[in-house]
């Protein structure tokens, strides 16, 4: 069942598009990968869903209903533009921020000393949001997004401004929040942590959804249909068109398969010497995403 289900919405700003008759389907419980240029129309849809703009024509559903201001409570959403008051103590934000999702108080301070310990800031917990290092400061930010475990988290970039061991600390609390049965919406330029985290993608493209559907799924509609080959000790005498390197003291290329199959292909290999390598090579989303950018043009 699906947590979000966006239908034919639209947005303009003046004579400018901002979304394009967009559909969408969410599935509850996975990661859900919101990719596109800068400029595609992305952060309007969130702020639609967050209610904070109002689309000009279609509908949003949220669990099957119509989208509406109570269902605020049930959503995170981490902007790309982080949000914190800069002279309240970390401790005071988050408990004002957990209130204002209609958390009571003594619960609020219970989850607070729980992620304080959990991502190792609670000595930090009597300073001012002005005297913390940027990368702590989004671990606040972050925590403010969770503190009422949502139903739907949406997540924009949420590993700007962090060092590669903190990233993967808010990677892992992600994957964490997911196994807890929570749906998250990931909008990042990150194109490695699409590989490692999402279940599902969407992609937008100056206003228009130019790709949608499981990740496993976009990456074999687009394999090239190729192999990367390894034959044990390096030959000189391979084919030329086959572009052959020696790596590591092996012939390393890839090669076409056309009409045959893999087995039938494997078996000719086979005659240049040992195979000890034998692959099917599949896009990266980072080239997906550039060759689909590149293929959708749009006045």
């Amino acid at each position: 069942m699906e947590i979000l289900e966006i239908r034919n919405l639209t947005k303009k700003y003046g004579n400018q598009k901002a979304l394009s008759d967009i559909s969408l389907t969410i599935p509850k419980g996975g990661i859900f990968g919101l990719l596109g240029p800068n400029g595609a129309g992305k952060t309007t849809l969130i702020r639609i869903i967050n209610q904070i703009i109002e689309g000009d024509s279609g509908e949003v559903f949220f669990n099957g209903v119509i989208l509406q201001p109570k269902h605020i409570s049930q959503i995170g959403y981490l902007p790309e533009e982080r949000g914190l008051y800069k002279k309240m103590k970390v401790w005071d934000q988050l408990v004002y921020f957990a209130r204002l999702k209609d958390m009571p108080a003594s619960l609020a301070k219970e989850r607070v000393s729980y992620w304080l310990k959990k991502m190792d800031i609670s000595s930090w917990k009597d300073k001012r949001i002005d005297d913390l290092s940027k990368g702590m400061a989004q671990k606040v930010q972050f925590i403010s997004t969770i503190i009422h475990e949502p139903e739907l988290l949406i997540l924009d970039e949420p590993f700007s401004g962090f060092d590669p061991l903190n990233a993967e600390i808010i990677k892992n609390e992600i994957i964490e929040l997911k196994n807890k049965g929570i749906t998250v919406v990931l909008s990042t330029h990150r194109m490695e942590s699409v590989e490692l985290l999402c279940d599902q993608i969407a992609m937008i493209h100056r206003s228009h959804k130019i790709l949608e559907g499981r990740l496993s799924e976009i990456k074999q509609q687009f394999r090239p249909n190729s192999y990367e080959v390894i034959l044990a000790g390096f030959s000189d005498s391979l084919p030329e068109k086959w572009d052959v390197q020696n790596i590591n003291g092996n012939s390393v290329f890839s090669i076409p398969l056309g009409q045959d199959s893999p087995n039938s292909t494997l078996t000719k290999l086979m005659q240049y010497g040992e195979v000890v390598g034998f692959r099917e090579i599949l896009p990266t989303m980072e080239e997906i995403f550039i060759q689909q950018v590149k293929n959708h043009s749009y006045e």
